[in-house]
């Protein structure tokens, strides 16, 4: 384990806390764009978490023992801090890799997936790097076996529903990074491939006769998190009510917009006709293509934000990738990787689908919900967000972040976007419908996890509120209980970008514009809300 810097400052401290970071999880030094941590996997036995936890607490000995020289060294300081708690506090509290399957299974996967996706390396590297991580494989799962007690049902069952799309995945390893001359890779996998299997029936026998595990983490860690992860006063009584008054509001929104399209039914009838409206299968990918071309086009002749440069690319999901990503997902450029490149990932459903099924899959892409989801995730969403962070000249603000503000500032921009004129009609119904999921969010988040609310009961609210298809509810309910404090984050955090916008625009005055302010906040990249407010000059 790297040993801490004797310089105590915070341009010395940061370097440790990398460094650390890196040890305890290779596989994101990977995804930040890093290569000297490519053929490693993490060791999260009980000794190697222990002495990790010593260190990061004795780094933050050291942050809470420096003054900082100027409000911006504070800020980073502050954020920095947080970030290490917020870290201790999950492997001594929470323990994920004692009660989660999926954390196990998850790195191994995230750690051959990257190997495959990240083309800013050499193949010769990625394949070197992915033999080191396949032969690591079959001890990482028997020490999975070892620490692995009082699991929760519901994580089991998630982890089961990822084996086979991990077996999927080792066969692409296998096709695409066999090195040209080095012999015995194949039997490396193969030998993999059985240690998955041999987890997956662990998983399927033992571990899920024995489940017996409580997914919710309690108010008292549920409100650490808000505290020190995304920074907020709130506690969770109080976003429970914040949520609860939010649905309460949006619905009345979608009763308005839906007279005004159709009077003749109620709003969720109209939902489910609109949402027949759709492209093929073979049209999927295009579609949200053109949304992404016409949303920064959008965002840069109504001059709503700076820019940056870097591409983003839309493109169907691979096929291992498939039974991971079943609908789409971003995936931003690393922190450290000299490739700017974006992806969008779209999961269109396959020739052989059955019809019934392929047209479920293709309601959920509705052509009147796209532009709403393309400027999310691309401009001036997640994409745009993650590029001007990444040009950032403080690096604490290219790694640091809580997803508070990288969703809210997402989910902000759906709404912002609707204000200055994007949407047509039905797009602005379904932003609404949009809002109104995540504000549900809110309440199944808080109350998973605080208030005693059980898996089946999260799935019905989806249903009644929400009218999720019960299958998608239970999927998404399922990454809920493994995600304290996350869901949350979309609804308040566009609450709290709202708020720092109208601070922004009283202290402005005659001199506030829409692009002075949005500028302004994201160059703070991820860092939570209340610490932007704090740099801008608009209090704590």
């Amino acid at each position: 384990m790297p040993a801490l810097a004797d310089d105590t400052s915070l341009a010395g401290i940061f370097p440790s806390y990398l460094d650390l970071r890196w040890h305890l999880d290779p596989v994101f030094a990977t995804a930040q764009g890093l290569t000297e941590h490519d053929g490693r996997l993490g060791d999260y036995s009980e000794e190697s978490v222990r002495l990790h936890m010593v260190a990061l607490k004795s780094l933050a000995g050291s942050l809470e023992a420096l003054e900082p020289d100027s409000i911006d060294d504070e800020i980073d300081r502050t954020a920095l801090l947080n970030d290490v708690r917020v870290t201790v506090q999950r492997f001594t509290i929470e323990q994920p890799h004692v009660t989660d399957p999926g954390f196990w299974l998850n790195h191994v996967l995230e750690g051959l997936y990257h190997l495959l996706a990240l083309t800013d390396r050499p193949h010769e590297h990625r394949a070197r790097s992915a033999r080191a991580r396949l032969e690591a494989v079959p001890q990482f799962f028997e020490l999975a076996k070892a620490t692995l007690a009082d699991c929760p049902q519901v994580f089991v069952d998630t982890a089961l529903s990822v084996v086979g799309g991990g077996q999927l995945l080792l066969d692409q390893v296998s096709e695409q990074l066999a090195p040209k001359s080095e012999p015995g890779f194949q039997d490396t996998v193969a030998q993999a491939k059985a240690s998955l299997a041999s987890f997956g029936r662990y998983l399927g026998d033992d571990l899920r006769r024995s489940a017996n595990g409580e997914f919710a983490i309690g108010e008292d860690a549920f409100n650490f998190r808000l505290h020190y992860e995304h920074a907020l006063r709130d506690t969770a009584p109080e976003l429970w009510r914040y949520g609860t008054n939010l649905v309460e509001e949006v619905e009345q929104d979608l009763v308005r917009l839906g007279k005004e399209i159709d009077p003749s039914v109620k709003w969720p009838q109209l939902v489910d006709r609109l949402r027949a409206e759709h492209p093929g299968a073979n049209e999927l990918v295009g579609a949200y293509g053109r949304q992404m071309a016409r949303a920064r086009k959008f965002v840069e002749a109504e001059k709503l934000v700076a820019i940056p440069r870097g591409p983003l690319d839309v493109i169907e999901t691979p096929a291992f990738l498939k039974p991971l990503m079943p609908f789409a997902a971003y995936q931003p450029p690393g922190a450290f990787s000299a490739d700017r490149t974006g992806r969008f990932f779209v999961t269109p459903p396959d020739r052989d689908t059955d019809p019934a099924v392929s047209e479920r899959i293709l309601r959920d892409h509705c052509v009147h919900e796209l532009a709403s989801t393309a400027l999310h995730e691309g401009y001036p969403g997640h994409h745009l967000q993650f590029l001007t962070a990444l040009a950032q000249p403080r690096l604490v603000r290219r790694v640091v972040g809580t997803p508070l503000t990288i969703e809210g500032w997402a989910l902000y921009c759906e709404e912002m976007m609707g204000e200055e004129g994007f949407y047509g009609r039905e797009e602005r119904f379904f932003q609404r419908v949009h809002l109104m999921w995540r504000a549900v969010r809110i309440v199944l988040d808080v109350g998973l996890h605080t208030r005693g609310m059980t898996f089946h009961e999260a799935v019905q609210m989806l249903v009644d509120r929400v009218h999720f298809d019960r299958h998608n509810a239970e999927a998404e309910v399922r990454r809920y209980c493994g995600t304290p404090g996350y869901q949350l984050c979309y609804a308040v955090g566009r609450r709290e970008f709202r708020a720092l916008r109208e601070a922004y625009k009283a202290a402005r005055g005659s001199a506030y514009s829409l692009r002075g302010f949005h500028d302004a906040a994201l160059a703070y990249g991820g860092l939570p809300v209340s610490l932007i407010k704090w740099g801008m000059g608009l209090g704590e």
